[in-house]
């Protein structure tokens, strides 16, 4: 496998895992390849030390998480979440403002990835019916879950409005697809 660091046209920079450079060109030609936090398709390879994953024998590696997203469709859509803890968390230690901006955009963009997968991972996906299904469990005719999916804006703040948790959530298009 050639493992290479590409760059979107927004500055984003992600690794991009190919069987040859050919596989990467012609990817790169059909328009494939894409950023997996924006969806961007203006890609290109950085300047990098090049770096071979010849070894398969130390265990499978997680090529979805360093995988490029092969998706058409450029715009990121809203999703809205709504999550109902089963049991009371324990408070998370967030960390201060001063930290956050001290950290690397690199370092950002891992940990809003990391966040977005992990709530794509626990949560169901009820489409355009989100609205109508956040209302059900508020009100207690559907079973409490954590669910996401798709709702207007204003459809989001009616939901707001009548004391129902929701938060809208930028989901680039390789999040959306199954995880593996």
């Amino acid at each position: 496998m050639k493992v290479l660091d590409l760059q979107c046209a927004h500055h984003h920079v992600f690794e991009g895992w190919f069987g040859s450079e050919d596989d990467y060109q012609s990817q790169l030609a059909r328009g494939l390849l894409t950023c997996p936090m924006c969806g961007d398709a203006s890609v290109t390879k950085k300047l990098s030390a090049p770096r071979l994953n010849l070894n398969t024998t130390r265990g499978e590696r997680d090529v979805a998480a360093h995988s490029v997203s092969v998706s058409n469709d450029a715009d990121a859509q809203a999703v809205a979440t709504t999550v109902k803890p089963t049991a009371p968390a324990a408070p998370v230690a967030l960390p201060s403002l001063q930290e956050v901006a001290n950290l690397e955009p690199a370092q950002l963009q891992a940990a809003l990835l990391k966040m977005v997968r992990h709530v794509v991972a626990n949560t169901e996906d009820v489409g355009d019916s989100f609205p109508e299904e956040a209302r059900k469990m508020h009100y207690g005719e559907a079973k409490t879950r954590n669910i996401r999916g798709h709702a207007t804006p204003e459809e989001t703040e009616a939901l707001m409005d009548e004391g129902i948790a929701v938060m809208p959530l930028p989901l680039p298009d390789v999040l959306k697809e199954p995880l593996q």
